[in-house]
């Protein structure tokens, strides 16, 4: 059996080992790790190209910069509006290569190439897009918060009705599918509107598709 002063030696190499993996996890990370990291305060800078409103534009972005980020803070885009930051009220909505998406609940690294639409690309002051000139019309909007991503979506639910893509509420999958204010309703469900106009964006939307009110009367 070892003497007593032999397990208190033992004991006081054990204590002594662990301190130094301690101090060992804690060092500085390698070089290379480092260097990594030297792009911005909180991370690797990666390089992403995306077409914003037909422009080029080439960032270094942090990996974790949401697109909705890259575009507000980045390439100062602000029309493009943070709402919940969790994908639940629709004010980030923008156009990706066509389709309509929540830009917060994206990574801008995803879409290196891609083509983004914001408000700031459908028209301008002077030439409005006509679904722009249709939320004029027929006052789609109050507060003005939620506008850009309604009408972002807007464009995008007019194109998948013109492409038969169907609906939760469309009737009849096997023919083409139906402008209708229900139509509507259901494909902007995921855009809100707190100051509660939506009567008045689903006319907006009717009248740009042609219609001019929701019951569906044509212009």
């Amino acid at each position: 059996m070892p003497e007593p002063g032999s397990l208190a030696s033992t004991r006081r190499e054990v204590v002594a080992g662990g301190g130094a993996c301690v101090v060992a996890g804690t060092a500085a990370p390698p070089a290379r790790a480092q260097e990594a990291r030297k792009g911005t305060p909180n991370g690797a800078a990666f390089p992403v190209a995306l077409v914003v409103n037909g422009q080029r534009r080439e960032l270094d972005l942090d990996t974790r910069t949401t697109l909705l980020d890259a575009l507000r803070e980045h390439l100062h885009l602000t029309g493009t509006k943070k709402g919940c930051d969790h994908g639940q009220c629709g004010a980030c909505t923008v156009l990706l290569d066509g389709r309509r998406i929540n830009s917060c609940l994206t990574l801008a690294v995803m879409h290196d190439g891609a083509a983004i639409t914001t408000i700031e690309g459908l028209g301008t002051p002077e030439n409005l897009h006509p679904m722009q000139a249709a939320f004029v019309r027929h006052d789609g909007y109050q507060c003005g918060y939620c506008t850009p991503g309604q009408i972002c979506s807007g464009v995008a639910v007019l194109d998948e009705i013109k492409a038969g893509i169907p609906s939760h509420v469309t009737a009849d999958l096997t023919s083409p599918v139906a402008l209708s204010a229900d139509e509507i309703r259901e494909r902007m469900s995921g855009n809100i509107c707190r100051c509660g106009a939506y009567s008045n964006i689903v006319d907006a939307m009717a009248d740009a598709a042609g219609m001019t009110d929701a019951a569906g009367r044509q212009g």
